[in-house]
């Protein structure tokens, strides 16, 4: 595990990166509200990705500072810079430069993942959210990306699941909506984040290659 110091505004973001050998591409992670790059679930996640020789990098959005200010983690404009600013030290950084950069993006971050992958156009290989709110990314952004996009959904997540179909139906890129049988928003029943984890993976795996 190598742990970087990302610049960005007038910050430093702390993250963890961990590529596997001969990495097929690599994948960036954007946290929900009040999480950080220790979220049980997203490194749960890396951890299958990375089994499947997937580079991840997990990073805090906010500083800690930033963090106790309620308003600053629902700021779906700034998060999607911090993500934007990541991408960019990815792109330049002589290890990761020539992988192809994916997006794994839960609740409020599956917005920024969106917004950022809108604006990166076909920089971004493909892009996953999980129990995300895609509907917080807009309109437009959501017409506008065309990273292939998996929708990942718990079957009881009611009122999510609406909004992710509402979202679902503006987008033009290559996408698919897939609910998993039993789960809520934190996919906390048993076995469902196994599941969420394998069908990212395999999503990533297809589009990144």
């Amino acid at each position: 595990m190598n742990t970087v110091k990302i610049p960005v505004d007038s910050v430093e973001l702390s993250g963890e990166l961990i590529l596997p050998p001969s990495a097929s591409g690599i994948v960036v992670f954007a946290h929900g509200s009040g999480s950080s790059r220790f979220s049980p679930r997203n490194t749960f996640v890396a951890n299958v990705l990375q089994q499947q020789g997937i580079g991840t990098l997990l990073f805090d959005l906010l500083t800690r500072a930033e963090d106790q200010d309620y308003a600053m983690r629902f700021d779906i404009g700034l998060l999607t810079r911090r993500l934007l600013a990541a991408t960019t030290w990815l792109q330049a950084d002589p290890e990761t430069k020539i992988l192809r950069i994916g997006y794994f993006g839960a609740s409020t971050g599956a917005a920024a993942a969106l917004q950022a992958a809108a604006e990166m156009g076909n920089d971004i290989a493909a892009l996953v959210s999980r129990g995300g709110r895609p509907d917080l990314a807009g309109e437009a952004a959501l017409r506008q990306v065309t990273a292939p996009t998996l929708l990942i959904v718990g079957g009881a997540d009611y009122g999510v699941i609406e909004l992710n179909e509402q979202a679902y139906a503006l987008m033009k890129c290559e996408k698919e909506l897939m609910l998993v049988p039993g789960a809520t928003h934190l996919f906390e029943e048993p076995g469902t984040l196994e599941q969420a984890a394998q069908h990212a993976a395999k999503w990533f795996l297809k589009h990144l290659q």
